[in-house]
Order: C-alpha cells, then sequence, then structure tokens
C-alpha cells in the first residue's frame, strides 16, 4: 500500500493521477501546508525541504520518496507502466522540463498573478509572459507530437497536465492554443485522471478550456 502525504495542488495531484493509472491501493494523509504542517520534524523526517508530496511505500520496507518527479519515476518503475525503458531519455527530458521549469514557473505566476495581484506590476508581468512562452512552447511540441514525449501517454503527461488543468488561474486563453487543447481534453477524458484529480475526495471537477 502507498501513503500519500499531500496538499491539493498541481504537484499532489501528480501522484493522485498516476496511483489511480497504475490501478495501485493507497491512502491519503493530508498536510495542512497553510498551517505549516510541512514544518513539522515528523514531516521533516520524510521530506528534508518541508515539500509536499512524499510517499511511503509499505510494501517496501516503508520506503519514503519526496520530490514528485521521483515520485513518478519510481512508481512508473515499479509497475512498468507509462515509463517505457526505451522511452526514457525523452520522458526524463519532458518530465524534468516540468520540474524545473514548467510547474516553477507558473507557480510563480500563481503567486502573482492570483493570489496576490496588484502587489508586483514586475513580478505580475514577467510571470505572465513566460506562462504564456510556455502555453506556446508546449503547444509547439503538441505539433508534431500526440504526447510530450512522443506517441505514448507517459508519466511526463501526467506530471505536466496538472498545471494546465489551472488554466482558468493563468488568463492566458487555452483555447487559443489548439494543440494544447488537443492535449489537454484527451488526457481529461482519462477515467483515471478524472478520479485521481479529485483524489482529495471534495468533489473537483476538472476545468473546461
Amino acid at each position: 500500500m502507498i501513503e500519500l502525504f499531500t496538499a491539493d495542488t498541481p504537484n499532489g495531484k501528480k501522484i493522485g493521477i498516476m496511483l489511480e493509472e497504475i490501478q495501485y491501493d493507497y491512502k491519503v494523509t493530508k498536510v495542512n501546508i497553510y498551517k505549516d504542517e510541512q514544518f513539522k520534524p515528523e514531516f521533516r523526517k520524510i521530506s528534508p525541504f518541508s515539500k509536499i508530496p512524499v510517499i511511503i511505500d509499505h510494501d517496501n520496507n516503508k520506503e519514503a520518496i519526496f520530490e514528485s518527479g521521483v515520485i513518478l519515476m519510481y512508481l512508473g518503475e515499479k509497475s512498468n507502466q507509462f515509463y517505457e525503458k526505451t522511452e526514457r531519455l525523452k520522458i526524463n527530458q519532458w518530465l524534468m522540463a516540468q520540474m524545473a521549469y514548467v510547474g516553477p514557473l507558473i507557480g510563480q505566476h500563481h503567486q502573482f498573478h492570483h493570489y496576490n495581484p496588484g502587489k508586483s506590476e514586475f513580478g505580475e508581468q514577467r510571470y505572465f509572459k513566460i506562462t504564456k512562452s510556455i502555453y506556446a512552447d508546449l503547444d509547439e511540441r503538441l505539433s508534431h507530437s500526440n504526447f510530450l514525449a512522443g506517441e505514448n501517454y507517459t508519466i511526463a503527461d501526467i506530471a505536466t497536465w496538472p498545471w494546465i488543468a489551472r488554466h482558468e488561474w493563468h488568463d492566458v486563453g487555452l483555447k487559443n492554443y489548439k494543440n494544447l487543447t488537443r492535449w489537454y481534453l484527451e488526457v481529461s477524458q482519462r477515467k483515471a485522471v478524472i478520479k485521481g484529480y479529485d483524489f482529495m475526495k471534495r468533489g473537483e471537477r476538472i476545468p473546461k478550456p
């Protein structure tokens, strides 16, 4: 059994979706990041940077794994799904692009544009522009490929999709990017994605383009 320690964020949703995709038995242990529960000593023992999500694999000597990208790689290897050995170079590139660029920069856009509008004109303009560039780059890639790493759905898509699922926060206009919209809708229709998006059992529905 996999125990998932997380809050309801795009990085948390990645793992919820992956666990639904591979059909593993799991339970969610909620971490209230708004009450600083991620800084408690017992949580820092499994997450040295006080970040969510973290998993504990109770079927593997209670192994704890932090960093969402590594968790996806671990679950992909463990299940032998969505992480084909022959395609791992491409998958890893698109996965790391999400981890190092897509998530962190769109996350800054959330901070300036969604959570703290009006506090920094420079920050709002900078990260809005970067987010538009990310949309355009993903759209360009998906004009040549069904999915991010190639013709097959992989952990790279699972990692990236929850960030685009917050498109209503971005005010970029997802519909302006036809290839990205096609991919977004295709992934949105997967049963595991629908269920994993609502892994906190709050009745959440996937936003339409």
